[in-house]
């Protein structure tokens, strides 16, 4: 189906998210939507699949002029939208998702959907179990299971936002060759993305949209120079660390071990420094999320002593940590890091100690401008954090964090980032680190590992790597750690 979008606009309060877009996405087709965070493109697809109505513009289909008022519409029009956070409903079976929204009598024959889900299942090569519970498959899963459920719906057209944040490669690999499948099978897809790697590998056409406005649109691949050029309208500079470590310990883990439902992870003895920077790498669910939550203060060791400046920390509550420079930033933004509902001035003034009984609101509005124009946060006090876009959020999670800290975890500081966002964030982490922080973090780029990192420690099916000096890997090596080649004196026991 083609779609053509001419002159779309969207404004939400003073700022003008779409600016008289226009975008023709041809049948059979993966058409990219590339730019920076904030700069439109999930503007433009929610209001494509029925999610916000336009303030101005029309939507045409095959060359006929159609209303889109709600997801409904789009999915009658042959529309559909997987979002970058799936709609499903964790509590229920993968069967039970695959149902929603199809049309028909109120009980269904559930020996026959699950027949004609096997069947489209193994059309793309998905393994996904139907008596499975959504809430235990990881983001690729579920992005699998909602793809099959659109399509079993009609789709014609497929919105993929944001796809490839929180997936791994392999799922990676199989969402492109998903995507190439529909593609040959008529159907248009648009991609909407931020990563020129991604675009380059998979699209056929590309629009870029900044600020609103569409500034350019070429055939790809193409250099990422010219796609930067176009994004932000300048070169942009890599961020150089320095050697910063210092030599006192800031963090120290003796013989400590952490048993979960899956496997014991023995982190074995392990000094972090003052002013270094440690990357954590593996496959998602590998126990870097406990390496860090457990850091924190958050979840307790089963054996071993957690030293943080010298103090022992093994017992104590997380405030304990927070009250000796412990920083965690969450990857799940909306769900532990920022609180919906409330506004970037709410939040400041929840991490501002109050005078005396009450929030002195004027204090806390004069820090929450200075956050605002010290991270370039593109949002004004009362804007609710859930309106933000992903790399907005990411700011003002940042802005939140004390100053200064001793040390400071993160869960993927850099997802679902724009380059501009990303060399933004590991500015703010090297000053950090040049001030004395020691920085734990995790990341599924494996190119962001080895640039940062002073050590990296692996972390591949329960067994855990000692930490290695970042100048002896290379990716390829990082790589086939991370898939088990664990070299034997670099593997502690577990």
């Amino acid at each position: 189906m083609k779609v053509e979008l001419q002159n779309i606009s969207k404004q939400f309060g003073a700022v003008q998210a779409n600016d008289n877009v226009s975008l023709i996405v041809e049948a059979g087709s993966i058409h990219g939507l590339l730019g920076e965070n904030g700069a439109g493109k999930s503007t433009l697809v929610k209001v494509l699949s029925g999610f916000i109505s336009r303030d101005a513009g029309v939507v045409l289909l095959d060359g006929q002029s159609v209303e889109i008022r709600t997801p409904a519409d789009a999915i009658a029009a042959g529309i559909g939208m997987l979002h970058q956070d799936p709609l499903d409903f964790p509590p229920l079976a993968v069967l039970d998702n695959f149902t929603v929204g199809r049309p028909g009598p109120l009980l269904i024959n559930r020996r026959q959907v699950a027949k004609e889900f096997r069947q489209l299942a193994a059309q793309f090569n998905f393994n996904l179990d139907i008596n499975e519970w959504v809430s235990n498959l990881t983001v690729g899963e579920r992005q699998q299971l909602e793809i099959l459920r659109l399509l079993s719906l009609g789709v014609s057209t497929l919105i993929l936002d944001e796809p490839t944040t929180g997936i791994s490669a392999s799922q990676k690999s199989a969402l492109f060759t998903t995507a190439k499948k529909l593609a040959a099978q008529g159907k248009s897809i648009i991609f909407v993305s931020h990563k020129l790697e991604d675009v380059n590998e998979l699209c056929d056409r590309v629009t870029v949209l900044r600020q609103g406005k569409v500034v350019g649109e070429l055939e790809v691949p193409c250099p990422d120079e010219t796609l930067i050029e176009l994004m932000f309208g300048r070169e942009l500079a890599t961020p150089i660390k320095p050697k910063t470590r210092q030599a006192e310990l800031v963090l120290k883990l003796e013989n400590v071990s952490l048993t979960t439902d899956r496997f014991t992870l023995n982190f074995g003895n392990l000094d972090v420094y003052r002013g270094e920077v440690i990357g954590l790498a593996g496959l998602e669910g590998s126990g870097q999320q406990l390496l860090l939550r457990l850091c924190a203060g958050l979840l307790r060791a089963a054996s071993g002593r957690i030293y943080v400046n010298g103090m022992d920390m093994t017992e104590q509550p997380y405030q304990q940590y927070l009250n000796m420079g412990v920083g965690y930033s969450p990857a799940d933004r909306l769900r532990e890091g920022l609180i919906r509902g409330l506004s970037i001035h709410e939040h400041v003034s929840l991490r501002t100690p109050p005078k005396g009984w009450f929030v002195d609101w004027k204090d806390t509005l004069q820090k929450t401008l200075h956050a605002i124009a010290l991270f370039k946060i593109r949002g004004n006090p009362q804007t609710k954090v859930e309106r933000l876009s992903g790399g907005n959020q990411q700011r003002t999670q940042l802005a939140l964090l004390p100053t200064p800290l001793n040390l400071l975890l993160m869960e993927h500081p850099t997802r679902g980032l724009d380059i501009e966002s990303v060399l933004w964030v590991w500015q703010q982490l090297i000053a950090r680190c040049e001030g004395g922080t020691a920085i734990l973090f995790t990341s599924s780029d494996l190119d962001e590992i080895m640039q940062y990192s002073d050590r990296v420690v692996v972390f591949s099916g329960g067994d855990v790597s000692e930490p290695i000096d970042v100048e002896d890997l290379t990716v390829d090596r990082l790589g086939q750690m991370i898939g088990g080649k664990f070299e034997r004196n670099h593997q502690w026991s577990v």
